[in-house]
């Protein structure tokens, strides 16, 4: 008579998870492949430091003369002073676009598949990506703020609220750079990620305190504008930098920044996920 004998469950198990050290150099090792890969193709890169730029000199130079009714004289700087902190908001938004884009290139192109068959930490392909999103958008942030200083922004922020500055717009990086790594695995091609990300990247900077204060707008857009990410990080910034009243958009933005990164974050993993399984 044969004999059945049953697997100890110790040996049934998966194997031990990788540890947290594995998974920090995998995540190493997909921040150098994304860092690399924007080097060798720049024109992403370009876009990303370029757009914002242009921004803040059209609007300083085209548009400024106009646009400062009831701010102050654009001839005389101030201005440029209101007009930077949006600017450099904009700067974050504006990574969004590559990052959409870059992701979804790499879902569909069959890298992340390939990935996906190697003994590596599935988290570290997200990990490395957003960590690289949010390098390139803060360098560009450094680039348009030398730019501003060399057309007429000048602020009187002590060296703290430098770093509390500095501290809010990498906030708002992960957060935004989070939601990116997620709508890039939503869609099937390039195109259809740029169009998701340009709510983000460019409409709900306009529709906000940016260009002009909230209460020259009409009733109806100046309590959307108010309430939106945007403009309680505008407004905390422009408290930081220029010594303006922050209010309740600290709290806002500290707020959105956290509630948008863990939402980006935890959506992608779930998405990461699910198409593993398909």
């Amino acid at each position: 008579m044969s004999t059945v004998t049953s697997t100890p469950a110790a040996v049934r198990t998966r194997g031990p998870a990788p540890a947290p050290t594995s998974a920090l150099r995998n995540s190493m090792t997909m921040l150098r492949r994304n860092l690399m890969h924007a080097r060798r193709y720049p024109a992403m890169t370009i876009s990303l430091v370029s757009m914002p730029i242009a921004m803040l000199l059209l609007f300083n130079y085209v548009f400024g003369g106009t646009m400062s009714a009831g701010i102050g004289d654009a001839s005389s700087g101030e201005y440029i002073d209101y007009l930077v902190p949006g600017i450099l908001l904009m700067a974050v938004g504006s990574g969004v676009l590559p990052t959409t884009v870059g992701v979804c290139t790499d879902m569909t192109e069959g890298i992340v598949a390939r990935f996906r068959t190697m003994p590596i930490n599935g988290a570290s392909v997200l990990t490395g990506r957003a960590v690289g999103a949010v390098v390139q958008t803060l360098l560009s942030i450094v680039l348009l703020l030398g730019v501003a200083f060399l057309v007429g922004f000048r602020s009187g922020a002590e060296p703290l609220e430098w770093v509390a500055a500095a501290g809010l717009l990498t906030l708002m990086c992960a957060a935004l750079t989070w939601l990116a790594v997620a709508l890039g695995q939503l869609v099937q091609a390039p195109e259809a990620a740029s169009s998701v990300a340009l709510p983000f990247s460019f409409l709900l900077p306009f529709l906000s305190s940016a260009f002009v204060p909230l209460d020259s707008m009409p009733g109806w857009l100046s309590l959307f504008a108010e309430w939106q990410p945007y403009t309680a990080f505008i407004e905390t910034l422009r408290g930081l930098l220029l010594g303006s009243e922050i209010g309740k958009f600290g709290p806002l933005a500290v707020g959105w920044g956290v509630a948008i990164t863990l939402l980006g974050f935890l959506w992608s993993r779930s998405l990461f996920r699910r198409d593993a399984t398909r």
